[in-house]
């Protein structure tokens, strides 16, 4: 039986960083044969019926996509067959730069393998390895590609003391930006190295990336979300009888599309000849979201065509999937704008970083009560932040404070959002 690689969702040319087997193994149904890494998840392909191994027809380091021919299993008579699946790791995300406590609840980093102490760089079929051996793979260091965990590196720690190689993280090339030197802060005073967490590992280049590469400015204004806010309290109260709650961050999706239809500039990405602007005709919110380990950035699709009730049971089912560890690549792939809240922490302004190749990213933080003249008196009013990052080669300042200015606008009255 010639195996090949199943679907996996948008990816291609998605490089293989590890092969589990050699010619002649014997491999029984779902073992893993090897492991593909994008940018953002690990994925394990495994066998489809037990057998051997004939032949193998790739090598770490090739890049693969749905259908590749990866090896020749001579299968076991009568074995069952069935298709290959994919274990994805939903510990990964890329990417923005910011935290937000808006959602239901917040997302826990799960595997499909489970919660595991710590976070480490390895596949599921090093991690089943490890836990049937009894090897906690924080202690270990990889010495596989970008310090990945491999197989050997469990058995090596099994087998003696000596210790694995740590495996450095190659330096940014191309930037002319000079590396900052190392030193060896034990010389001060006692210290601890704990690794970063696997999500931090993976969104690190990527913000770096968009940092170097798109000229940053964050715009600040605020909303008076007074009525709004009494009237998310009616529809919440409502809600959490039907097992669902009500959030600020479904009406901020809202009023966001509204904005955005308005100055499409901002629902858009720039060609890759830097010479043109893509407009966007579908309004899909990623929400970046905080975890114990990093970030994750569940899209919310066609919220133009959605309402408030719908969007909150959205947003608690897309919480739920994290919990359980059940986000999959395409759930965390085509926004067109994010929002990044930390409005459940505090603070009062922030600059969360453009998540690249969007144009431009909102910041929201905690919600205060101030005094606000009306004309007559100060009277006390739920004042809301907003932070609005922006690329600006796309987007000019008077277009920014335009945006933020109309979205402010559609939150202060919320009989807008029907509009």
């Amino acid at each position: 039986m010639e195996i090949t690689v199943p679907d996996i969702g948008d990816f291609t040319d998605v490089p293989i960083v590890e092969i589990h087997v050699k010619p002649g193994d014997p491999v029984n149904a779902e073992d893993s044969l090897i492991t593909l890494e994008s940018d953002k998840a690990t994925m394990d392909v495994p066998a489809p019926s037990s057998g051997t191994v004939e032949k193998l027809l790739v090598k770490v380091g090739d890049r693969v996509g749905q259908g590749t021919a990866i090896l020749l299993l001579r299968v076991d008579e009568g074995a069952m067959t069935q298709p290959p699946s994919l274990l994805p790791q939903q510990d990964t995300l890329p990417t923005p730069p910011a935290e937000t406590a808006d959602l239901p609840n917040s997302l826990p980093s799960a595997t499909s393998e489970g919660p595991l102490p710590g976070d480490v760089h390895a596949s599921p079929s090093v991690r089943r390895v490890a836990r049937e051996l009894g090897v906690d793979l924080t202690k270990l260091r990889g010495t596989g590609e970008k310090g990945r965990i491999t197989k050997d590196d469990v058995l090596a720690f099994l087998a003696g003391p000596t210790k694995a190689p740590v495996a450095t993280a190659p330096a940014v090339q191309g930037t002319g930006i000079p590396e900052i030197p190392a030193q060896d802060f034990s010389k001060f005073g006692p210290i601890e190295t704990k690794p970063l967490a696997r999500i931090k590992r993976l969104s690190g280049p990527h913000l770096h990336r968009a940092w170097l590469n798109i000229p940053h400015v964050t715009h600040n204004d605020e909303a008076d979300i007074t009525e709004l806010e009494a009237f998310r309290r009616e529809l919440d109260t409502a809600g959490r009888e039907k097992g669902y709650r009500v959030t600020l961050l479904a009406f901020l999706m809202k009023a966001s599309v509204l904005a955005l239809k308005q100055h499409p500039e901002l629902n858009s990405s720039l060609s890759p000849e830097k010479d043109a602007l893509i407009l966007k005709r579908y309004y899909h919110i990623g929400v970046a979201a905080d975890t114990p380990d990093g970030l994750v950035v569940p899209v919310i699709r066609d919220v133009d065509r959605k309402g408030i009730v719908e969007l909150s049971q959205e947003l608690a089912a897309a919480s739920k999937r994290a919990r359980d560890g059940k986000l999959s690549p395409s759930d965390m792939q085509g926004a067109s704008f994010t929002i990044s809240s930390l409005g459940g922490i505090g603070g009062t302004s922030f600059t969360p970083i453009v998540n690249a190749p969007e144009v431009a990213i909102l910041g929201v933080v905690r919600s205060k009560m101030a005094p606000v003249w009306n004309g007559e008196s100060f009277v006390p009013r739920l004042m809301l932040p907003l932070s609005l990052s922006y690329d600006h080669r796309v987007i000019d300042g008077a277009l920014a404070a335009r945006f933020e200015r109309q979205l402010c606008h559609v939150l202060e009255d919320v009989r807008r959002l029907v509009l």
